[in-house]
């Protein structure tokens, strides 16, 4: 391996919604974290692994770092996001062009805590109606802070990303890559099952259960090119119960279906999947609840 191969850990970091886990995703060229339009999709650190010609790239793909703390699980979001920020090689602060909101400023000053070197990225820059305008708004990013590089790009269409991979890889130590070549994760499959569920669900249901859903994996059965997947969905109300099962259950079957789809294309293999709704009292507010589901990094 040649002696200015580079390697280390890159956390994503930005406020809720600003594209970080599409940024992952196409910076690892494959879908590994989920993505909506509602803020605070991510829930988990997820690792994406890129290997390149001249290093590793091991990208930590955080929860947004927010200003609600009144449950538990707003709370387990800002730890885990917070976390991971002490314990990386760089970090990559992304922020959407043109706007600068109070909790991008308290997710910069976490950032500027964690003492390493740190890229922004300017995303949406393909939702600019005047690119003129990116340049002041990149002056003014500078005098905020002395990042070792600023990059405009856009996550959706893939604008920039090689400049952006250039830059991080600058920024990461010397020293030989920490996980094999075709290893593109740290999370099992089975992991990525309960997360393409609750994607679904965000989608569809996101603007009426906000945090109030979740997935588990009750089962998960791997024989020859059939995977057979239980899981069971947990809601706060029986209402919310009701709204995800839908007349004569075709809104639970749809979400199903298209699930099912995601799980097939990522796991290159038939998957026969079955759903359950099940009701717990406000476990998104429940610190032991919220470690039986798997919130516990």
């Amino acid at each position: 391996m040649a002696s200015d191969n580079r390697c280390g850990y890159l956390a994503i970091t930005g406020r809720p919604n600003v594209g970080k886990s599409t940024l992952l995703n196409r910076a690892i060229g494959q879908k590994l974290a989920i993505t909506s339009h509602k803020p605070q999709t991510t829930r988990h650190r997820i690792l994406g692994i890129k290997t390149l010609p001249r290093g590793q790239i091991v990208y930590v793909d955080t929860p947004g770092i927010h200003k609600r703390l009144d449950n538990a699980m707003n709370r387990y979001l800002n730890r885990t996001a917070k976390g991971v920020l002490s314990d990386v090689n760089a970090i990559l602060f992304v922020v959407e062009a043109l706007r600068w909101t109070e909790e991008d400023a308290a997710v910069l000053e976490s950032v500027v805590r964690a003492r390493v070197p740190v890229i922004l990225a300017i995303n949406k820059v393909d939702q600019l109606h005047r690119k003129d305008d990116l340049l002041p708004f990149m002056a003014e990013m500078s005098a905020r802070y002395d990042f070792q590089a600023i990059v405009p790009v856009s996550a959706t269409k893939g604008t920039q990303l090689e400049q952006l991979e250039k830059a991080v890889l600058d920024a990461l130590p010397h020293g030989e890559n920490l996980f094999p070549d075709e290893q593109i994760t740290d999370r099992p499959e089975r992991f990525f099952a309960a997360e393409l569920v609750r994607e679904q669900l965000t989608r569809r249901y996101g603007k009426e259960l906000p945090y109030a859903l979740s997935v588990e994996i009750e089962a998960f059965e791997a024989k020859g090119n059939l995977y057979r997947i239980s899981a069971i969905i947990w809601v706060e109300r029986p209402g919310q119960k009701a709204i995800i099962i839908g007349k004569d259950g075709a809104s639970l079957k749809e979400a199903g279906r298209e699930a099912r789809i995601q799980m097939e294309r990522l796991f290159q293999c038939k998957v026969f999947l079955k759903l359950w709704v099940k009701v717990k009292k406000s476990w998104s507010n429940d610190e032991a609840a919220l470690l039986r589901l798997g919130y516990g990094e």
